[in-house]
């Protein structure tokens, strides 16, 4: 039975259905933002020849509404000409609305001018906030109407899923009415008649017919209403890049564990986060989080594939893909036990030639010898082997044959010359950013003697806030008679101290 009325998405309990046919869907998280619209053609096209069929991506609420009713849709935030080229491409696209989005981003996507409404509480049963946020979804709900890209207006529109608020479970125990502002979003969200699926992402209990879905390294076991399908928005391909952690890795081979594992237990719709993690640029990058957003996705940072994990996971999907009629359309698995920390799943029926298999072996150190239909297979440790036909084994997630290869980065002499660089021959153009800032002791932009909370004090219009303070000695004073140094203790200087003796920079960290 159909969970949802639509005119060309749709789903069940097992899968979505798009111009009424099951959809497997691989999709890779791509953030407008975070590249250049220059990239944007390509980062799209090698993730579809990596085997994806949708782009995800968050909507910037701060970067779209840069003040009330003032909105921005330019270079890296042309959301129009971003959808555009995942259509053009033949791809789907799933649209994260929030309008919160997490997501390392500034203020979490927030306008900092919101912040400044009084009476404003975010994420709540808040009369500003949500009048906003209502106003922002339905903005931008209304943009895709006007430019026909949902899927219920053609079978060339890309958008088949639309998401409300993100991660918000945990917090409910939180806010006392958290339950009654989840609800109020779900049904704000229907409310827009987009015609298909709404999701909210890490939220089991989503309210109605909105889809909840899980953010996670693995998301095998992730459980729902038997009414609503598996979803998996956020599989992990890294972590965040942050200033105080050495950058993470993670392994191809486990990233195709987790994903196999996902579609062995009845998953139907994956995203990686993220395909391409990019850039932030500027001042969009959360606070301690570095500019480069790479996540070790299959696209690099500068757009660049990275090996072996994007051919690793494209013959991860090309053998998922040959799976996809079977699994779809039966309704329940056999699950079969095949050992102590291995286990088999079967999809369709053994006896005929419709049928998938996977074969799991989830102990993390011992590789295993399996029997399965009366035949043996070597199972290597923390692997599934995918049987399209329940015979022969197309793929196996711990065995990585795709090339190897570390993208290099030569240094180069940046300093321009008039022999290099002659004007004749596209030379490079620095740009130079100075934030104007009070000088100490002249024309200073805040007298204030304590602590300042530095978002009230700087509006989000500076990363900076300096504290200043002066102390004089005089060759008279009591303690100085013994000859001794004068030493100046600080035992916090937050990110940076600067120093001055008699008007001299003495230590700058």
């Amino acid at each position: 039975m159909v969970g949802v009325a639509a005119e060309n998405v749709t789903y069940d309990g097992r899968s979505l259905f798009i111009n009424g046919r099951r959809h497997l869907i691989i999709s890779g998280s791509i953030h407008y933002p975070r590249s250049t619209p220059e990239m944007w053609p390509e980062l799209v096209r090698l993730a579809k020849e990596g085997g994806a069929n949708t782009i995800e991506t968050y909507v910037f609420w701060n970067g779209h509404e840069i003040k009330p009713d003032i909105y921005n849709f330019e270079g890296r935030f042309d959301l129009v000409k971003f959808v555009r080229i995942v259509q053009e491409a033949g791809m789907f696209l799933i649209l994260r609305i929030g309008p919160f989005v997490a997501g390392e981003w500034n203020f979490g996507g927030i306008p900092v001018w919101l912040h400044f409404i009084p009476g404003t509480s975010f994420r709540t049963e808040n009369d500003n906030f949500k009048y906003y946020m209502e106003k922002f979804m339905t903005y931008i709900v209304n943009l895709m109407k006007q430019e026909k890209l949902f899927a219920s207006q053609g079978e060339k529109g890309p958008i088949i899923m639309t998401q409300v608020e993100n991660e918000f479970e945990y917090l409910e125990q939180i806010y006392p009415e958290g339950k009654n502002y989840v609800n109020w979003a779900g049904e704000m969200a229907i409310s827009q008649h987009t015609s298909v699926p709404w999701i909210m992402c890490g939220e089991s209990d989503a309210p109605g017919p909105v889809i909840g879905t899980c953010n996670d390294f693995y998301c095998d076991d992730f459980q729902l209403a038997s009414d609503k399908p598996k979803i998996w928005t956020e599989n992990w391909t890294g972590w965040l890049p942050t200033y105080w952690a050495p950058k993470y890795h993670r392994p191809s081979r486990d990233s195709a564990f987790a994903v196999a594992r996902f579609f062995q237990k009845g998953g139907s719709v994956v995203n990686y986060y993220m395909y391409h993690g990019g850039t932030n640029f500027g001042r969009t990058g959360g606070g301690g989080f570095t500019t480069s957003y790479d996540f070790d996705g299959p696209i690099d940072e500068y757009g660049l594939v990275r090996f072996p994990k994007w051919g690793h996971l494209k013959e991860l999907h090309e053998a998922i893909k040959l799976c996809e009629n079977v699994v779809l359309n039966t309704n329940q698995p056999t699950n079969i036990a095949i050992g102590p920390s291995q286990e088999g799943t079967v999809w369709g029926d053994p006896s005929s030639k419709i049928c998938v298999a996977f074969l799991a072996n989830y102990d993390n150190t011992n590789d295993a010898t399996v029997v399965f239909q009366n035949a043996s297979y070597d199972i290597p440790a923390w692997s599934v082997s995918i049987l399209p036909d329940c015979k022969n084994v197309v793929f196996n997630t711990a065995k990585v044959s795709s090339q190897s290869s570390v993208v290099e980065m030569v240094p180069e002499d940046l300093k321009p010359s008039q022999e290099k660089y002659s004007s004749s021959n596209n030379p490079l153009k620095w740009e130079v950013f100075v934030e104007k800032a009070g000088i100490w002791g002249k024309e200073a932009d805040l007298v204030y003697n304590g602590l300042v909370d530095q978002l009230n004090v700087t509006k989000d219009a500076s990363d900076y806030l300096w504290y200043t303070t002066s102390i004089d000695v005089g060759g008279n004073e009591e303690f100085m008679k013994d000859g001794s140094q004068l030493a100046l203790v600080i035992q916090f200087q937050s990110h940076h101290l600067h120093a001055f003796v008699n008007g001299e920079l003495l230590n700058k960290g």
